[in-house]
């Protein structure tokens, strides 16, 4: 049992008003899995578990975190995401638990790299924490600035899937989907792609935020050969204000910003040309577009296209998308030679695996 009392907060963003149907379904898919956590959590020893939610703003998560310890005041502290680890166990819950209600300045998270969930010990230290864009930079900003112990769940692997948008509910084998929109063309393509892979003359192609523990289990996992365009891993976990102290990081300049040698080429090419330019390179194609649209338009989520969009696009719904950039490059992956997958960075990890291990998706159990 935890020594010290442990709080648990579980961050869910409700949709807002102008959002469309398919943000909507995974934002509902999203709250039923924070539920679920907060009960787990209870039965897990935790104190008190409760979920945080509201209209999404340009509060930083690091500014969420100082707002939790002044109304809180928590001993031990667990915070994620509601999208975060839908594959945990009774165990997980538990070793979470465990880890925030130690004496001393201790922390697990479940990937230090790129964190949904963390545990922390002595939560008061987090009244100093900077205005951190987002969960990933935590662990980095508590070993390096704080002085805290830092563990990892990173060899558990199902802990790194974190539902991003729906095609994490699609892999999952979620039931149902947003009204009016149909799910079977995905299906034939996941379908096409688990052909590849199984095919030992074919060649697979991953490109994005690829760790090298996926990249290391495609290689023995699947018969298919893999080529891997491995490119900006640790971008969200990588913001300076995790690795140096505030006035140093203020200090900071010629930081080379975020860059793809892929999006270089479709910048040249233009994003009709995606299907073309991988097809030449592989039989099939998994693309993590984040890192596309980071090189276009920055880290910054809020110049993306809106979720409704890049949401469409991870269906390979391009008549949905209003983005013209994001809807021909849609469009041209849809119309591909070759099947192609696009999404975020789940994809490209835990998602590929739950995909391509079975040949079959995986039932949640908050389904």
């Amino acid at each position: 049992m935890a020594t010290r009392p442990v709080t648990v907060r579980i961050l869910h963003p409700d949709p807002g008003p102008a959002a469309g149907p398919i943000e909507g379904w995974v934002s509902t898919a999203r709250s039923e899995l924070a539920e679920r956590h907060r009960v787990a959590f209870l039965e897990a020893g935790a104190a008190d578990a409760a979920i945080l939610s509201g209209p999404p703003d340009d509060t930083p998560f690091g500014a969420r975190l100082r707002d939790i310890v002044r109304a809180d005041h928590p001993a031990g502290l667990v915070i994620l995401g509601s999208g975060a680890i839908p594959l945990a166990t009774e165990r997980e819950y538990r070793d979470l638990v465990m880890a925030a209600g130690v004496e001393g300045r201790e922390a697990l998270a479940n990937n230090r790299f790129s964190a949904d969930v963390v545990a922390i010990a002595c939560a008061d230290a987090l009244a100093d924490v900077p205005d951190l864009p987002g969960d990933n930079a935590l662990p980095r900003w508590l070993a390096e600035v704080a002085g805290y112990a830092l563990k990892d769940l990173r060899r558990r692997w199902r802990l790194a899937l974190d539902i991003d948008g729906p095609l994490e509910l699609v892999i999952l084998g979620r039931q149902g989907a947003a009204a009016g929109v149909d799910l079977e063309p995905l299906h034939a393509r996941l379908a096409a792609v688990q052909s590849v892979a199984a095919d030992r003359r074919a060649e697979l192609i991953v490109a994005g935020r690829v760790s090298v523990r996926t990249l290391v289990w495609l290689e023995r996992g699947i018969p298919a050969r893999i080529r891997a365009i491995v490119e900006e891993r640790g971008l969200r976990a990588a913001s300076r204000l995790a690795q140096e102290h505030g006035a140093e990081a203020k200090a900071t300049t010629g930081l080379r910003p975020p860059a793809s040698l892929l999006g270089a080429l479709l910048e040249r090419d233009g994003p009709g040309a995606l299907g073309q330019l991988l097809a030449r390179f592989g039989d099939a194609a998994i693309v993590d577009t984040r890192v596309l649209l980071t090189h276009r338009l920055g880290a910054d989520e809020t110049a993306w296209p809106t979720p409704e969009d890049r949401f469409s696009s991870d269906l390979l719904l391009p008549e949905r998308i209003r983005d013209p950039w994001l809807r021909e490059l849609t469009a041209a992956a849809s119309g591909a030679p070759i099947p192609f997958l696009l999404g975020g960075h789940s994809l490209v990890g835990p998602g590929a695996r739950l995909l391509l291990e079975r040949g079959s998706v995986r039932h949640p159990p908050w389904s």
